[in-house]
This record gives C-alpha cells, structure tokens and sequence, in this order.
C-alpha cells in the first residue's frame, strides 16, 4: 500500500480481528517490493486479538507493490499450518498497482497474464485437491481493478470496489459475515433428463464450472462453497418435443452431492428435486414464470455488462453506454420488472449507475471500470460484493447479501459508532426470502 491510505488496513483488520471469535485464527501479511509475515496464525482469543490489533497497527508505507509476492505468503501460510480447519480464505487489500509481476518495476512491459500473480494452491480446480479463494478489495482511484478482478475470478472470490474511506469497515464486515458462516463445500449440483427424448441444449451459471455430459442427457454445476442461507439459480434449456400421448411429462432429476465442513463427510441428495410439466390437448393462456424472467433478466444484465466492459476497454465508450442502455428499456419491459420485482428494479438502477461512470475516459479510468469489474463478480457468483463510494440501498438494493452478512455489518457499525443507525448501512438483500436463520 502506498502514501496514507495504509490506514484503510488497518480499519479493516480492526473489523477482522474484533469480530472473529476464539475458534477463528487469522495471519496478516504485508507486502510491498517484498511481502513478510507479520505475525502467523493465531486464535482470536483476547489476547490474539491485541497482538493481531498491534501488529497491523505497526504497518508503514514502504511504496511499491508487489501482489505476487504477498499472496505467495499468504498461500504458504495456510498450506503449511499444522491444524487444517475446513475453511480458509485470503482477503487481499491494495490501493496500487502491481510494479513487479503484471508490470516491471521499471514500468515498461506490461503482462496481461494475471495468472502468474497466483501460487498453483490458489487456482480454483488447480489439480492439488485444496481450494483457496481470495476476495480482494481494491481502494480509490489508483488501484489495478483489472488484476484484482481477475485474481478473484481465477481463485473463485469476489471482486470489491471501496471508492470512499467512510465504507470500508462495512464492507469488510459483510464478507467476513459470509465466510464465518459456510455451511456447505464442495458443492456439485446434477440435472439429468428424465423422458427419453429430452436433451439438454446450455447450462447458464455465470462464472461457475459446468460439463454436459453423456449425450447431452447429463450436465453438472460446481458450486464449491455456501454460506448460510445463500441461493444459486442456474438457468437450464432444453429441447421439448410434440408428445400427444401423455398428459403429463417428466423433464428433469436434480440431485447434489456436497461435503459437511463440521463432520467432513459426503452428502449425497438424490432426487432431492423434480422437474415435471402438463402437456394438456388444448393450451390456455401463457403465463410467464416470474422466477425464470427475473433470472433471465439477471443473466441479460451481467452479459450487457460485459460486453459493454469490453467496448469500453477498447475506447468506445458511446458504445459501452449504447449496450447498457439498451439492456435498461429490455429489462424495464419485461414481466418481472413491471410488477416492481426488487432484483430487477435493482438491475435496471444499477446499469443507470454504470452508464454514469462511463460519461468520458476520466471517470472510467478512475471508477468506472472498478464499479463495472465488482458488479461482474457479484452477479457471475451470486455473491454480494461492494461497489463504489456508498454499499446502502437507497438506489440500489444489496443482491446476494444473506443474514449473516447483515448481523456482521451491523455489529461493525455497533463497534465502531455505538449506533447502527447514524452510519452507512449494508442492508439485507430483499430479493431473498424473509425465512430467518434456523439454530445448528
């Protein structure tokens, strides 16, 4: 980290550190033209806490910033520690470029390679059978958003966006939120066809990894992780054909297999789900699915997303600003956004949002393209990210974000003002369902 914006580290490790509890252990890494370990892996007990607290307190800009390096030390420290818990992440925080791997430290050869600025032990699917995701977090104006968007997307982490000083400690609260309650790993969701002569045409699960298998009869989603009460919907086509002979059809058993991280045991759900339709001789009016047009709408805004990222990357930003905006009147004449549901409305505010940081070249550079790379990661993941100067809902509404998350954010807000409702709120999603954490 460079100049006085190493103080926003030490805010958020405040947030990390008090919040954790004696069964969590937490190792703080410092990097710059080299990385070190400040202190390794202890148990936030009291006493780990103010030694976690101290030595972050300790952190001096040194200039120069070297990612490669800290998360090589980061990644040795929980591939190297004794008592492997089932859960580990690295939370990755820089307000610079990288001046060692992606660019040279005399600046002038740029790699577009970002892979190289990761140890194989962080690779998702890297072949070691030991998965590390990295959720990054990039300050102001001046960081690669780039790279950090695309160290968390090859890792499988999320990809944040911290424009202002004022909501770093919130947002920081709302991942931790998230990773201190996983209650599903390794998750992989199975759909196979049921009826003879029913194949499936495409998998849609975003930035998930997914195969169609014997025949086009079988296709899987790799899911990896999931915090309590989070949701993932996954569009699936397939090719129905004129059945006169039956009144009823089956389209599809959904099965998953997951691993429990308390007891580390395989669970296997079969036929946990099927997908039936009537086919009737006479067809009444058509009714759209609400569920399947807002997850259609979903997928049509990351995709517009991208395309306008793309576009603008490649110095046409009337273009960019062109593709979003036709995905705004798509989305704002659809069924779903006509009945005023919340996801929708979010999108179509959240494409407006977008097309404002893609006025001209300057705003771009210094927020747009970091405001576009984190609304990517949260909608290719399913997975609430913060994004830009402000993580409250007053224009947009926090998607993916679950319980848990909220009751982190608000405890950081108690801890750091003493009152929850004089600060920036994180505030829960309400495109979920209102069901409330059941006890485990």
């Amino acid at each position: 980290m460079a100049g006085h914006k190493a103080c926003f580290a030490k805010t958020s490790h405040g947030v990390c550190d008090t919040e954790s509890g004696p069964s969590d252990r937490l190792s703080v890494i410092a990097f710059s033209s080299t990385a070190r370990r400040l202190f390794p892996l202890r148990r936030m007990t009291e006493a780990g806490r103010q030694e976690a607290l101290q030595a972050v307190n300790s952190l001096i800009s040194n200039g120069g910033t070297n990612i490669a390096e800290g998360l090589r030390k980061g990644a040795k420290v929980i591939v190297d520690r004794k008592w492997k818990n089932s859960v580990a992440s690295i939370i990755l925080l820089s307000d610079g470029q990288d001046t060692y791997t992606v660019t040279s430290p005399s600046g002038t050869h740029r790699r577009k390679d970002y892979k190289s600025l990761l140890p194989i032990s962080i690779h998702q699917n890297g072949g070691t059978g030991f998965h590390i995701p990295v959720h990054s977090f990039g300050f102001g104006a001046d960081h690669d958003a780039t790279s950090m968007h695309s160290i968390s997307e090859i890792s499988g982490g999320t990809f944040s966006f911290i424009e202002a000083e004022g909501v770093i400690q919130d947002a920081f609260a709302q991942c931790i939120g998230g990773l201190l309650s996983v209650v599903v790993q390794e998750l992989q969701v199975q759909v196979e066809c049921v009826h003879r002569s029913l194949h499936i045409g495409s998998i849609k699960a975003g930035s998930y990894r997914t195969s169609i298998i014997g025949n086009a009869r079988m296709g899987t989603v790799d899911v990896g992780d999931l915090y309590a009460e989070e949701e993932r919907d996954f569009l699936v086509t397939i090719n129905i054909p004129v059945d006169r002979s039956i009144d009823q059809m089956s389209l599809l058993k959904v099965d998953c297999v997951y691993r429990d991280p308390i007891t580390k045991d395989a669970v296997t759900l079969e036929g946990a789900s099927q997908v039936k339709i009537q086919r009737p001789e006479i067809i009444g009016a058509q009714v759209v699915s609400m569920e399947v047009d807002r997850q259609r709408n979903r997928l049509h805004a990351a995709e517009a997303m991208a395309e306008a990222r793309v576009a603008a990357e490649n110095g046409d930003l009337a273009r960019a600003v062109c593709v979003l905006e036709r995905c705004y009147k798509s989305l704002s004449e659809t069924a779903s956004t006509e009945s005023g549901d919340r996801l929708c409305v979010a999108l179509c505010a959240e494409l407006k949002e977008m097309q404002e940081r893609m006025a001209n070249r300057q705003i771009y550079e210094a927020s747009g393209r970091a405001y576009v790379l984190s609304g990517l990661s949260s909608h290719s993941w399913q997975r609430a990210t913060a994004r830009g100067d402000s993580t409250d809902s007053t224009s947009l509404l926090q998607a993916y974000q679950t319980p848990s998350m909220v009751d982190m954010v608000t405890r950081s807000q108690t801890m750091l003002l003493g009152n929850p409702s004089s600060h920036r709120k994180l505030r829960q999603a309400l495109s979920f369902p209102a069901a409330r954490p059941q006890p485990r």
